[in-house]
């Protein structure tokens, strides 16, 4: 079986998890601290505020802000979590359509749908691309808008040699265990706005600006030391990580670029591949060939957000054709950093059997 993801756990994590046993300090503290500070300097920011999941993480940032009773531009082509965090934060989600080349949100969408009522534009930064941040962050500087970054997928990617989670003004990751790192489940926020960075530690620590003094309706959103000492060393070989997985999508590139279409890379962006997403007509035809050669896939996402029928009840509705066309096409396969080679031809002559 080759796997769609698997997690790069090595001796390094398990010591320190083992320190962190020992020491009987298993809350957050000072593997937290140091954790937070770590990712702060990688992404380039001022602030790095950890939390427990990356879901949580969009919450306290779009509360951070005041999205509350605003609307809040987001692509429908992503996981739920990137619309259903705007709505927890008493916000409302406007589906914006994409690019059909960087499956990220249209500028030119996001521009026609813009109103009296719009507070934010989440940029989502699928499959590891960060989205056309130019055009993002000139039209929020138009509109007096904030930028949230979803880089829930973008880990040390790049825009212009900026990483994901520095450009805008608040950014939301996710350490869940397919991604680029993890720390089993956890997230982190990311800003160089003192504010901003103020606020969302007092929501995450059930709204108190000093002990038992509850100054907001906040919550216990913690991230604990276990979760951090994993995450510190996959911090460190995050880089390394990115460029296996680098390697992967180029050898990928070249074994199928004649048969398929391969991922579109904007040449102003770093690539991490969270996934390696190709676009095929007759998908059905590859995922029975995966499914007899016991290669793992992944579809994300067959249906838009707008599409969801938790969203249509709720009344948010769109009409996107290059994300609804993208959700009959997109095939994500194996770019994960412990493929061998022998692994990668495997997939790419299995999908090229089917062409």
């Amino acid at each position: 079986m080759i796997p769609i993801a698997k997690p790069w756990i090595g001796e390094e994590e398990k010591k320190e998890v083992e320190k962190v046993l020992d020491s009987g300090m298993l809350a957050y503290g000072e593997w937290v601290k140091k954790f937070e500070n770590e990712f702060a300097e990688y992404v380039g920011v001022k602030h790095a505020l950890s939390t427990t999941n990356g879901t949580q993480a969009l919450i306290l940032a779009l509360e951070a802000v005041g999205v509350r009773g605003h609307e809040v531009l987001v692509p429908s082509f992503t996981f739920i979590a990137s619309a259903t965090s705007i709505i927890r934060a008493g916000g409302k989600p406007v589906f914006v359509d994409v690019d059909p080349r960087t499956f990220n949100i249209d500028p030119e969408d996001v521009r026609k749908k813009i109103t009296e009522r719009t507070k934010a534009i989440m940029p989502v930064h699928l499959y590891g691309q960060m989205a056309n941040m130019d055009e993002i962050m000139e039209i929020a500087e138009e509109h007096a808008l904030y930028v949230v970054e979803d880089s829930a997928q973008a880990h040390g990617a790049e825009w212009h040699g900026k990483k994901a989670g520095s450009v805008g003004h608040i950014a939301g990751f996710s350490f869940y265990p397919t991604k680029n790192m993890t720390t089993g489940e956890g997230g982190m926020i990311t800003t160089n706005d003192a504010a901003l960075a103020e606020h969302v530690a007092m929501l995450r620590n059930h709204g108190q600006t000093a002990r038992y003094m509850h100054e907001e309706l906040g919550w216990n959103f913690r991230m604990t030391n276990i979760a951090a000492a994993i995450g510190l060393h996959q911090l460190k070989k995050l880089d390394k990580a990115n460029e296996r997985r680098r390697a992967n999508a180029k050898r990928y590139d070249e074994l199928l670029g004649e048969k398929v279409i391969t991922p579109y890379v904007d040449e102003r962006a770093k690539h991490v591949y969270h996934q390696y997403t190709i676009r095929v007509n007759n998908r059905e035809a590859v995922l029975d060939a995966f499914k007899r050669e016991g290669i793992g896939f992944g579809i994300y996402y067959p249906r838009g957000n707008h599409q969801q029928p938790i969203m249509q009840k709720l009344g948010y509705t769109a009409k996107l054709p290059n994300t609804e066309k993208l959700c009959g096409e997109v095939i994500s396969i194996p770019v994960h950093p412990l493929l061998s080679e022998e692994d990668v031809e495997k997939v790419a002559k299995t999908i090229l059997s089917t062409q």
